[in-house]
């Protein structure tokens, strides 16, 4: 069952910011990209790997505020299965 969450307007801002960065890394991006995808479309679920990315993106100390936020939103727009 899918989510009816979508990403807010701030975090759709600060996932616009991190994508336009030169600076930012890969896995930044991954999960920006989801977080902007989901922005009017509360049926879309973030995705394995882009989930990966976006906990890889909070657990490190040097991502900035921005890219924190729209992976913070990414991840919680994660499928709800069990395994």
């Amino acid at each position: 069952m899918a989510k009816k969450e979508v990403t807010s307007k701030s975090a759709a801002g600060s996932a616009s910011k991190t994508l336009s960065s030169a600076a930012t890394g890969k896995a930044s991006k991954s999960a920006a990209g989801s977080a902007l995808a989901q922005r009017k479309a509360p049926g879309k679920t973030t995705s394995p790997a882009a989930a990966s990315a976006a906990s890889k993106t909070l657990r490190d100390g040097r991502t900035a505020k921005d890219s924190k936020s729209a992976a913070g939103s990414a991840l919680a727009q994660t499928s709800q299965k069990k395994k």
